[in-house]
Parts: structure tokens; C-alpha cells; sequence
């Protein structure tokens, strides 16, 4: 059976240091996103990474922490308005309806988006039914006793 999901929620991304941070649900997106900056490809030791800082420094839940990680690949996106370009994706886990699951993100620079992440279909497919008059169900269920 599908959970059903609001057009904007909160969620926890453990692996991001991320609590309850605000995301839209993006029918018309294929790809999940998340908000970053300095986002940069390295080479320690030999072994590719990609480094980058979460959100920016006028978010509210802005760490300035640099996150390194070799689970990553890198996508072609078409963006909403029709330019394509390529964008580093990550895989990590987040935790939404009090269940942890696995999620690939694009990281994107979003500075003057109002939701610093952005929930696509290929994370919906199959696990969610959107219903746009509601928001915040998850959240409302992770605080409800």
C-alpha cells in the first residue's frame, strides 16, 4: 500500500547531519535534489570524491560542515527551465513516515529556491500517492505521541 505525502514536508537525513529540514515533493522532477555549494571533484590518494557544503549560510540549519563522499556519479539533468546540464549525484538515506530509506540527490545549487530539497519521482515511484491539499505529513506523524 502507498503512504500518502503532501506537497511539502520535513525529513531527517542522518547521513547529512540534516533534522527536519523543509522539502518539496516535485512530481515534474525525475530526480531528487538537495541545496549545496562549493561543490568540487577531488582526487585524494588516487581515489575520486566529491566535496561539498549543504545549504548556504542564510539557512537557518546552515553547519558550514564539508562533507566528502566516494558514493557518488555524476547525471545529465534537464533543469525546469529546459537547460541541461551535468550534476553530481550522491546516495545516502532519509528518514521520512518514521522509516529510513535510500535516496540519490542531485546536488544543485538552489540559493533562491524557498525548499532546499526537493523529493522527485524516482524516489515517489511506487512508495507515495501525492495529495496536494495536504503538507507536512510525516512531520505531523514523527512528533505525534
Amino acid at each position: 500500500m502507498k503512504t500518502t505525502i503532501g506537497r511539502v514536508d520535513k525529513a531527517d537525513f542522518p547521513e547529512l547531519s540534516l533534522l527536519d529540514i523543509d522539502l518539496k515533493v516535485d512530481s515534474g522532477a525525475y530526480t531528487s535534489s538537495i541545496h549545496c555549494a562549493n561543490i568540487e571533484e577531488v582526487s585524494i590518494n588516487g581515489e575520486n570524491l566529491i566535496k561539498f557544503t549543504l545549504l548556504d549560510p542564510e539557512h537557518s540549519l546552515y553547519n558550514n560542515k564539508e562533507f566528502i563522499t566516494k558514493k557518488y556519479t555524476s547525471k545529465a539533468v534537464k533543469s525546469s527551465n529546459g537547460i541541461s546540464e551535468i550534476r553530481f549525484l550522491i546516495e545516502t538515506e532519509v528518514f521520512i513516515f518514521n522509516q529510513l530509506f535510500p535516496i540519490h540527490l542531485t546536488l544543485t545549487e538552489r540559493k533562491d529556491m524557498k525548499y532546499p530539497i526537493l523529493l522527485g519521482r524516482k524516489f515517489l515511484n511506487k512508495k507515495f500517492i501525492i495529495d496536494t491539499a495536504k503538507k507536512n505529513i510525516s512531520h505531523k506523524l514523527k512528533y505525534k505521541k
